[in-house]
């Protein structure tokens, strides 16, 4: 394990298994860096003249500069290094993966592995037969809200485009989970964004799941980042944690909305947890070159590479876990550390980083002061514990 000897500080690795008797692993599979679209928090900030961190701390980042645009290994290996592990998942990623559908209906059909998944912006579903949609267990489609602030964010008619083809993926006999996730920033008020993919009757969602934009200090000093998210965002979220306990108490049923689901299942069943999204202990990412990476966007960070689908054995991958700042917070059992990508690439200053952990605070607390609520409506029968169980490391981050 020297590979691992110069981490930097606030991140350590464990030699111990990533297997447990709870599941088997997560793997995200990177088919292309290529996307069909530019959206304002993504792509576009690329064209942006952006300014470095003040953090004296934040290491600079060596990425592979010779890492494949698309995928570029036999797949003979990767369903080799499948078959090693019992039961594993298997999730497209990119990019966007339905670039490269081609390589998505083959996988499908070829890969041994017990499940699919994809992160998808939607645009391109209909290029995908029925009998390869269908095999997915679950479908993340990003969509930030209502037209307007979804065509505003990722482009002109991208809104009415991507729920046609859910609509039509729908039609053709799709059951798996299908989750919205949202992008949110400070044009989004959470509550009506949330309230319209899960109410709205043009909506199909399962499932919602959101992720604050908050990865990119560059842009901080240009943004009311801080004043959004102790003005709406937080007071938001409180009022979503109270409209989702009166939906459990009015209609007998627990919405699928990740960033309450998963937490609230582990403090009713006072469960500690490391990183919720599961990078680096259950959730890996195998790159265009086939190496494989702790997390989906640890794209060409070469100096944390685990190992190679080639000659790595899904058992004994290293186990990374977020310490340093993280450690001795009171929250650090709720949360995991948030992410380890932004505990390595330290994209914040202090403050920014208070603004940013104040937010899962807020979450926690939330949470928190619900459990006696939903305590009672167990006792009650009106819902139950089991309504709160889902699938683990499905692509949703978790904490916001």
């Amino acid at each position: 394990m020297d590979l691992w000897s110069d981490l930097p500080t606030g991140l350590n690795l464990s030699s111990a298994s990533t297997h447990n008797n709870e599941h088997c692993m997560y793997f995200h599979l990177i088919l292309t860096d290529e996307c069909n679209l530019c959206c304002r928090y993504c792509r576009a900030k690329a064209f942006e003249v952006l300014e470095e961190s003040d953090d004296e701390t934040a290491p600079r980042i060596n990425i592979d500069p010779d890492l494949p645009r698309d995928l570029d290994f036999d797949l003979d290996l990767l369903y080799n290094f499948l078959r090693k592990d019992p039961a594993p998942t298997l999730t497209f990623y990119g990019g966007e993966p339905l670039m490269r559908a081609d390589l998505i209906d083959r996988i499908v059909r070829e890969a041994p592995v017990r499940q699919f998944m994809i992160q998808t912006n939607g645009i391109l579903l209909d290029r995908l037969k029925p009998e390869i949609v269908n095999r997915f267990s679950t479908i993340l489609v990003s969509l930030d809200g209502d037209e307007s602030l979804t065509d505003y964010n990722r482009g002109n008619g991208v809104y009415r485009t991507v729920m046609e083809n859910i609509r039509k993926i729908r039609e053709r006999g799709y059951t798996g989970e299908l989750i919205a996730r949202m992008a949110v920033t400070e044009r989004t008020n959470i509550t009506d964004s949330v309230h319209w993919l899960s109410h709205n009757n043009d909506c199909s969602f399962s499932s919602i799941h959101w992720q604050l934009d908050a990865n990119f200090a560059g842009d901080f000093s240009r943004r009311q980042f801080a004043e959004w998210a102790r003005t709406s965002y937080n007071l938001g979220i409180r009022s979503l944690v109270t409209d989702w306990i009166d939906h459990m108490e009015s209609e007998g049923a627990v919405l699928r909305w990740y960033p309450f689901l998963d937490p609230m299942e582990d403090l009713l069943l006072g469960k500690k947890s490391l990183l919720r999204c599961g990078s680096g202990h259950a959730n890996y990412s195998i790159m265009t070159d086939g190496h494989i990476a702790p997390c989906p966007v640890m794209i060409g960070m070469k100096e944390y590479y685990v190992g190679h689908i080639r000659s790595a054995d899904p058992a004994d991958l290293g186990r990374m876990y977020v310490g340093g700042e993280c450690d001795g917070c009171g929250i650090y059992d709720f949360c995991g550390g948030r992410c380890l990508y932004s505990n390595i690439t330290k994209p914040w200053n202090m403050a920014e980083r208070k603004t940013v952990c104040g937010t899962v605070a807020n979450l926690h607390s939330a949470l928190t002061e619900a459990v006696p609520r939903i305590r009672a409506l167990i006792g009650k029968g009106t819902i139950t514990l089991a309504d709160f169980a889902h699938e683990k490391f499905n692509g949703c981050e978790i904490i916001p």
